[in-house]
């Protein structure tokens, strides 16, 4: 959704460490937060900002509710525990294919080093990430995906933030400022279509949101892959979609080294 705030924002991965700060910062800019959760009665708590729903990402059928009326989803989730395809992918296949025909404003939080190939015991994760990252922008659905540098590794003046793209670089930044970007990204018209790492540096926060936004290049129209990034590896042969993946994200979306259509 472009021209106006979303007026319903839906947060996937709600209960941790960067949702939580996330569900706080987008109802602090008046928007309507919708947090989707597990467990119901744990998260009530933990989000007093927040229309709190169950869902599961393992389950697409269960999030059917969850995104009902929403203008925007919020993707902060990850797994705990080694579950990359069925959580970070899964997760965002599922919320595309419940989406249906909605064109909800998408922000998708994913990591650096998502694309190199020398993540050792966390390539599996950056493998499944990136693949996430290329149903978003198959989707048709407005978007921005962010790339975190490393949490929580800030000195107290480093407030001012750079944009980076191509994913070659390295640093940090705190969980504040990611949520921050996240939510304005969905504010911003110039955030739409971009890709980008996110790290903090010594000076002052950001003034002008849409200028900072302005200092990445979009994405190449119809491209899996973000401004600046080297081509991926190509979809295992024996991999189906997974089930959860919507009518605007065939197999031959995922695939960077098939042709792609609009």
């Amino acid at each position: 959704m472009t021209g106006e705030r979303p007026p319903r924002v839906l947060v996937v991965g709600a209960t941790g460490s960067i949702g939580r700060l996330v569900v706080t910062a987008a109802a602090r800019h008046g928007l309507a937060v919708r947090a989707l959760v597990r467990n119901v009665d744990r998260a009530r708590p933990l989000l007093p900002d927040a229309e709190v729903v169950p869902g599961d990402l393992t389950d697409s059928d269960s999030l059917t509710a969850a995104v009902q009326d929403v203008d925007a989803v919020v993707f902060t989730h990850g797994s705990a525990n080694g579950a990359y395809e069925e959580v970070d992918y899964g997760g965002v296949a599922g919320v595309l294919r419940a989406l249906g025909d909605r064109r909800a404003r998408i922000t998708l939080m994913t990591s650096i080093n998502v694309t190199r190939t020398e993540a050792g015991a966390y390539q599996g994760l950056m493998d499944w990430k990136r693949r996430s990252e290329r149903l978003v922008r198959a989707s048709g659905l407005p978007y921005t995906i962010v790339r975190p540098g490393w949490f929580d590794m800030t000195s107290p003046r480093e407030d001012r933030l750079v944009l980076a793209q191509g994913d070659r670089g390295s640093g940090a930044v705190s969980r504040e400022q990611v949520a921050e970007v996240l939510v304005q990204s969905l504010l911003s018209d110039t955030a739409v279509g971009r890709t980008f790492e996110l790290f903090a540096v010594e000076g002052e926060p950001p003034a002008d949101w849409a200028q900072l936004f302005a200092t990445t290049a979009p994405d190449q129209r119809g491209s899996l892959d973000g401004a600046g990034d080297l081509a991926g590896p190509r979809w295992p042969r024996n991999h189906r979609a997974s089930a959860g993946t919507s009518r605007r994200c065939r197999t031959a979306d995922l695939d960077p080294h098939r042709p792609h259509h609009s």
